[in-house]
């Protein structure tokens, strides 16, 4: 695409305040931190960009820097409007089970506003828990806990 850009150029302490609020990083050390902030790329994406579509398999995980992105659920038919699930800005999230999970995303992704968006893509993801150990170890078993929570039925 010729409208996208990206770069490593941004301030670490921006990123670094999100990732500690993302429940797969929330308790690692700041060491930790740096070494995924190295993997991470800062993206620039035009208004109304599709980032990904319903029902396609995840490969990354989306913070977004400044702008505003929507999370909806694709109509149904050409006559019905998109159901939206959620309108991100400045410092909130997306997509971070693509990271763990081949499981395809359950809503679409869409820029309303010009935005720059931090993206930390899965295939580097597991290149860093592959190269790294203790992060490795920590992150599974962050998902080992949220995955049996999940599984737990409500009381």
């Amino acid at each position: 695409m010729d409208n996208l850009n990206s770069s490593n150029d941004f301030d670490t302490n921006v990123i670094l305040s999100i990732l500690k609020k993302i429940h797969i990083f929330a308790n690692l050390d700041e060491s930790l931190h740096k070494e995924i902030i190295k993997h991470i790329v800062l993206m620039y994406y035009p208004a109304n960009y599709q980032i990904f579509k319903e029902g396609e398999i995840g490969d990354a995980l989306y913070v977004v820097h400044k702008g505003k992105i929507s999370i909806y659920h694709d109509p149904v038919s050409d006559s019905v409007l998109p159901e939206i699930v959620a309108e991100l800005n400045d410092g909130e999230f997306f997509g971070e089970m693509s990271l763990i999970s081949e499981a395809p995303h359950t809503a679409s992704a869409k820029t309303i506003d010009e935005s720059e968006v931090f993206v930390l893509n899965k295939e580097n993801f597991q290149e860093l828990l592959r190269t790294n150990p203790i992060l490795a170890e920590k992150v599974s078993s962050i998902v080992v806990d949220r995955t049996e929570k999940n599984d737990k039925p409500n009381a």
